[in-house]
């Protein structure tokens, strides 16, 4: 049975299907952990809407949570190197606001 030389070369095959490739918007994102794990809810909240809702639980072990934080500050890293630094506020106070007239029903 001959073997698959790319996985002899330690390469993996990522499968990407139609609708996770379509993405989710998120513009808030929470963290909470466990002496076991990282749980990362992805969040879209609207102006003037008091609620929100999580689109999308990621759930990673502290070193996968690590290992995610430097890939993220290298990617940050290397989009800066092209197109300039990315402007940024100091960490925003909850509850976020983000303006606009309160919703009404």
């Amino acid at each position: 049975m001959e073997k698959d030389t790319k996985n002899q070369q330690g390469q993996i095959n990522i499968e990407l299907s139609e609708d996770v490739a379509d993405g989710i918007y998120s513009n808030l994102a929470v963290i909470t952990h466990s002496p076991a794990e990282f749980i990362v809810d992805f969040i879209k909240m609207m102006p003037g809407v008091p609620k929100a809702k999580v689109k999308s639980r990621i759930i990673l072990t502290p070193q996968h949570a690590k290992r995610l934080m430097y890939a993220i500050k290298d990617n940050i890293e290397k989009y800066e190197a092209v197109h300039g630094p990315i402007k940024a506020d100091d960490a925003p106070a909850f509850p976020m606001n983000f303006g606009g007239p309160a919703a009404q029903a």
